[in-house]
């Protein structure tokens, strides 16, 4: 990056800015710099979805070849433009003071301590004890791959349609989709779990492979649907959120049409996404359903 470059770049935001140069992704060479830029440009996306939403982040300050940390608690330092979320946590037996990415400072401020992936509660703080999202994360093992996932997400969608629901999808940016129904609050997490978990068996006995139970998850030649995620303080990746993957993949939202045999998560990345004009998820949080 040239002087005139960063320049420009720090212009945007009152964050400043630290080790630019600095490759975080090393198999495509893709630096600091580049990852601060794409959440710039998907910040029109990524906002609206996250306005509110308790984040998590998975921080990788030396590239993804190297381990990584998550950070659910706002570090020592965190500049007064990030809102924070303050929640006493049973499990931690203390105050939890969470970020809120409502503003696009603090998308830049976490993309600068290189959170990569960032991960959203399936609540908002006006509700954070109940859901707005009902999620399905599905996941193959091998010998089983994504076609097979593809397979398995549009049985789920029929599934939910049959129900009177509108599923959307993504990818989860690593080996599987999510699924995600925007609902209505006011149900217990424990409720929509059970929900989640109910479909997940009602489509594992009637389509060979499919599994819905933790304990047979990691058997070969299934696919999962995980409904587990669906319960307070569990989080999915965001929308247009990167993943710590060699290909610097995106869990990306898709259309239903785009998600046919021979896509492949890799397709979804730091380079191609950028050339996505049209966002499959707008409005998705206008769309909230009533859940039985």
């Amino acid at each position: 990056m040239t002087g005139a470059e960063e320049t420009a770049l720090s212009s945007l935001t009152r964050v400043r800015l630290t080790r630019l140069e600095k490759v975080l992704y090393p198999a495509v060479h893709v630096t600091k710099a580049e990852v601060i830029t794409y959440y710039i440009r998907v910040a029109p996306f990524m906002l609206p979805f996250l306005h509110d939403r308790p984040v998590t982040m998975h921080r990788f300050p030396e590239g993804v070849e190297n381990e990584g940390f998550f950070e659910k608690d706002a570090p020592r330092g965190t500049p007064e433009y990030v809102e924070i979320f303050k929640r006493y946590s049973e499990t931690a037996d203390r105050d939890v003071h969470f970020v809120l990415c409502n503003n696009l400072d603090t998308l830049i401020w976490m993309a600068n301590l290189a959170s990569l992936e960032i991960h959203a509660t399936l609540s908002t703080t006006a509700a954070y004890e109940s859901p707005d999202l009902l999620l399905f994360d599905i996941d193959p093992e091998p010998p089983l791959g994504f076609d097979d996932v593809i397979d398995v997400a549009h049985v789920v969608r029929e599934n939910l349609v049959s129900r009177g629901l509108q599923p959307y999808v993504k990818t989860s940016g690593k080996k599987g989709v999510h699924i995600v129904v925007p609902i209505e609050t006011g149900s217990r997490f424990s409720a929509v779990r059970d929900l989640a978990h109910g479909i997940g068996k009602e489509i594992a006995r009637d389509t060979p492979h499919v599994v819905s139970e933790f304990p047979r998850s990691q058997e070969p030649g299934t696919v999962f649907i995980d409904y587990l995620q669906n319960a307070h303080g569990k989080t999915m990746a965001a929308p247009y959120s990167l993943r710590p993957t060699p290909a610097a993949t995106v869990s990306t939202p898709l259309r239903w049409e785009e998600l046919r045999r021979g896509v492949r998560a890799e397709d979804f990345n730091i380079k191609t996404v950028l050339s996505r004009h049209d966002d499959p998820w707008r409005g998705i949080l206008d769309a909230r359903q009533t859940i039985r």
